[in-house]
């Protein structure tokens, strides 16, 4: 880890990593049903039902791009304003290793155990918006 960086900007790095990484294994996905052509083509015509995984992981890439502004804003504003501390720490952790873990149990279709993570995440995300204010 960077000296002088606080974890939760470590943690908001490794998120967008994970984002990265979300968006290329749906595109790569998709690219494996439809074909390279679609992919570098304009994608005006009409396509059959995407596939199971292709179709999760869309979901919980659309899903992540739901709450990771969030994150990214609320871990910024902690900063900005000097108030990391045990909050935004639990906070970071809590999302970003809940949505690690949310990716693949999406992809796998692995449904309640995959709701309680997310909600283990949002319980994240709420931590460090809280931080802002009592850290």
């Amino acid at each position: 880890m960077p000296d002088g960086l606080p974890i939760e900007i470590v943690l908001l790095a490794a998120t967008l990593i994970l984002a990265i990484v979300n968006l290329f294994w749906a595109a790569n996905a998709r690219t494996k049903q439809y074909g390279v052509e679609w992919n570098m083509g304009a994608r005006d015509e009409a396509l059959p039902p995407i596939l199971p995984l292709p179709g999760r992981l869309l979901r919980a890439q659309a899903n992540l791009m739901e709450t990771l502004p969030l994150f990214a804003a609320a871990v910024l504003a902690a900063t900005a304003v000097g108030r990391l501390g045990a909050l935004t720490l639990w906070g970071a952790h809590f999302y970003f290793f809940g949505r690690l873990i949310y990716l693949p149990l999406y992809a796998a279709g692995i449904p309640k155990i995959r709701t309680l993570v997310w909600m283990v995440s949002l319980v994240g995300l709420l931590l460090v918006i809280a931080g802002i204010f009592w850290g």
